[in-house]
């Protein structure tokens, strides 16, 4: 994904990310604003785009948990091959050979503005994790993502948002029929980013839970319910708030 209307003045900025609604938020919001944008989903990908002269990044923002290519390994071939600022994002605790080999770290789940302040000021910005109560949608990001880009597309990202929990809850079936608690996990910790980002704040919550609880199986139907019924809730916010747009 390139920039759109990308501005000489702002750093060009690589994306890596294995989950597809961080990945589309992050480059969304920065495409939004100025910047040239490139994504990847895989740190292998990552290499390959660099390797060929597709682009030359100025910020590199990599997750930390990925499959294949990941981590400290990851930061030296993209060293390697490149002098930007490479910054870490993670939903839990960055590994210490990691924390040493990058220049910083987000935690996720992060919103809009602590992600324009790491892009102004290179820096890392943390974010707290989301509260018990959470409702289902922060206004605060819904609102500075409307005052950033055009209604459309912002409702194009929480229907992305609305998709990926669909095919989530669905990942989330095979892998507690299969007794896979780690794959539950994994899932979890996905939801808690991707969701935490866009400020879809109940759904992040039972994210964080089921990355926390994922490995006691007798949490997770329960958790499943929940995490249903927040997708739905989000659909309904995503038909409130744009209702010219989501008639068919």
């Amino acid at each position: 994904m390139l920039g759109i209307g990308a501005s000489r003045d702002l750093p060009t900025v690589l994306i890596i990310d294995d989950d597809m609604v961080s990945r589309e938020v992050m480059a969304t919001v920065l495409t939004m604003t100025g910047y040239t944008i490139h994504t990847a989903a895989r740190g292998e990908e990552a290499v390959a785009l660099l390797d060929a002269g597709t682009c030359t990044p100025e910020v590199i923002l990599m997750d930390a948990q990925m499959p294949g290519l990941k981590g400290a390994r990851l930061v030296t071939e993209l060293r390697a091959r490149s002098k930007a600022s490479i910054y870490a994002m993670s939903g839990s605790d960055v590994p210490d050979d990691l924390r040493k080999a990058v220049d910083g770290h987000l935690s996720k789940p992060f919103g809009a503005e602590a992600l324009q302040q790491l892009m102004e000021q290179h820096h890392p910005v943390a974010a707290g994790e989301p509260d018990d109560d959470a409702p289902v949608i922060n206004q605060e990001t819904l609102a500075q993502l409307r005052g950033m880009m055009p209604d459309a597309a912002v409702r194009e990202i929480y229907a992305a948002v609305v998709e990926d929990l669909d095919k989530r809850a669905q990942a989330l079936q095979r892998a507690m029929a299969a007794g896979d608690t780690q794959e539950i996990q994994r899932i979890g910790h996905s939801i808690k980013g991707g969701c935490g980002m866009a400020g879809a704040l109940q759904a992040a919550r039972l994210g964080a839970r089921l990355e926390a609880r994922g490995d006691q199986l007798d949490n997770v139907p329960a958790l499943l319910l929940e995490l249903k019924a927040a997708g739905r809730n989000l659909r309904r916010m995503l038909e409130a708030e744009f209702p010219a747009q989501g008639k068919s």
